[in-house]
């Protein structure tokens, strides 16, 4: 599918000199928009109440969204990497905001299928073209620290719900003056502010996505940094200099391993993730009665969040030093003492506990921000997006797999607001299970065999613009 002339690749080669961290902060401008997943919470009782339905139905948007996030990951990979990030940042841009703008007039309308179409299927489309689409730009112009790259801008997709929530807060509280967040007389937004909120969230985050995309720029065919020397990567076994398609890369057993170990890592950390505020007060709960008050409980699942973010970029510049293989070793491996741990003593201290768990989400973030330089070991630059893209299939099935699992041991244990720490300890365990698969599947991965190499014509024809006379005009 051809794109207009002023998104094309061939636009934005960048000229000698050009400053390479320019290029973070265009990714993180697309990922800290796209980040406002994670703040879904912020507004799900008054969309409740808005419609009269219940938690479950409209949990469903956000999951569609997630699903929609693997499946246009996946179908689309191929087509951001051919025609570069400034169309896909740009596609993605205008799909995530629609998704708001539509899903607003279902809320103003009282038309929830217009949510779960808007928010859910469009937005949820932008979601995943814009969480690959700055990956390979990302990796291409840091083949020297592809761990530290890949960690700044997925670092904002964890983080962008520490702007959306307060920021959404504040807007339902301007759109409706009755509105209490928290404290004594809280209670839930009209659905005219949420309407309103959706509206400028998307109007918003269109201007800053597109910023992102208008600053962009690929690196030309022959660039590399300064003082950098291919050669060093050749002396690093477990790094490919040869290229290998997206066609290619999920006949290999390396390409399944790895979706084994993200989808491992993904399901132990959103088991905590999602559950996070009820299971510190069930932790400690004595007599029927928490000991953690449910302010202090909210105050948690920020830390968490802060974790999460800051472990998508401190572990992920980590493995450029430990390697990609190591760094999921202590993923995987250490993550699975800390279950052990929070399972067994969790319950003696609220600050072991908080520590534990810190830990364990940390782990989790760093998975996402690590995995596509591990692809970019296995398989080169070539089509590292759209391999990506396919991989994010396992985030889609952790999605699923993660709260199944907690929820469903948590419901044959007892009721909300009577779960106790020993109520988790199964699904905990089972968690340590699944680490477990995921620490042995790391371990089997080995080099990609030559017979899946792509010749280097075939790089060459994908990797150069089709009009070399336009890369003047950019």
């Amino acid at each position: 599918m051809a794109v207009p002339s002023f998104l094309a690749r061939e636009r934005i080669i960048a000229r000698p000199g050009f400053n390479r961290w320019l290029i973070p902060p265009a990714a993180l401008a697309v990922h800290l928009c796209i980040g406002q997943a994670y703040a879904t919470s912020v507004y799900k009782a008054a969309l409740v109440a808005n419609f009269e339905s219940n938690l479950k139905n409209i949990g469903y948007i956000f999951s569609l969204a997630i699903v929609m996030l693997g499946l246009s990951a996946a179908l689309f990979g191929t087509w951001v990497d051919r025609n570069g990030p400034r169309a896909a940042m740009f596609v993605s841009a205008v799909f995530w905001s629609a998704g708001f703008l539509i899903g607003s007039l279902g809320i103003a309308t009282d038309q929830l299928w217009l949510l779960y179409l808007g928010y859910g299927v469009i937005g949820g489309i932008g979601l995943g073209i814009g969480y690959i689409s700055p990956v390979s730009t990302l990796i291409k112009w840091f083949p020297d620290r592809p761990g530290l790259a890949t960690g700044m801008a997925i670092m904002g997709f964890g983080g962008g719900a520490l702007i959306a929530s307060p920021l959404s807060r504040q807007l339902m509280s301007w759109y409706d003056p009755a509105y209490i967040p928290s404290g004594a007389g809280a209670n839930v937004a009209s659905g005219d502010a949420v309407a309103k909120l959706f509206l400028t969230l998307g109007l918003v985050y269109l201007v800053f996505m597109l910023f992102g995309a208008f600053i962009v720029r690929v690196p030309a065919a022959d660039w590399k940094p300064a003082g950098f020397d291919p050669a060093s990567i050749k002396a690093k076994p477990m790094i490919t200099t040869e290229s290998v398609s997206a066609a290619n890369a999920i006949k290999t057993p390396q390409f399944w391993l790895l979706w084994v170990v993200l989808f491992c890592n993904v399901t132990a950390g959103i088991g905590i993730l999602e559950q996070a505020s009820g299971m510190i007060q069930d932790f400690f709960r004595e007599g029927g009665t928490s000991t953690v008050a449910v302010t202090a409980a909210a105050g948690f699942v920020g830390l968490l969040s802060l974790f999460n973010m800051g472990g998508r970029f401190v572990w992920s510049s980590t493995s450029d030093y430990v390697g990609r293989k190591g760094i999921y070793m202590v993923y995987l491996g250490v993550g699975l003492v800390l279950y052990v741990l929070l399972a067994t003593v969790g319950s003696s201290a609220t600050w072991l506990f908080v520590v534990l768990a810190a830990l364990i989400i940390s782990f989790y973030g760093g998975g996402f921000a690590t995995v596509p330089a591990y692809l970019r070991d296995l398989f080169g630059t070539y089509q590292v997006g759209a391999i990506h893209g396919r991989l994010l299939t396992a985030w889609a099935a952790a999605g699923v797999a993660g709260p199944l699992i907690v929820n469903g041991i948590l419901d044959s244990r007892g009721k909300v607001g009577e779960l106790e720490a020993a109520d988790y300890r199964p699904a905990l365990f089972i968690m340590v299970g699944v680490l477990a698969v995921g620490f042995v599947a790391n371990l089997l991965i080995r080099p990609v065999s030559s017979k899946f190499h792509e010749p280097k014509t075939a790089v060459d024809a994908f990797s150069t613009p089709s009009d070399p006379e336009a890369s003047v005009t950019r």
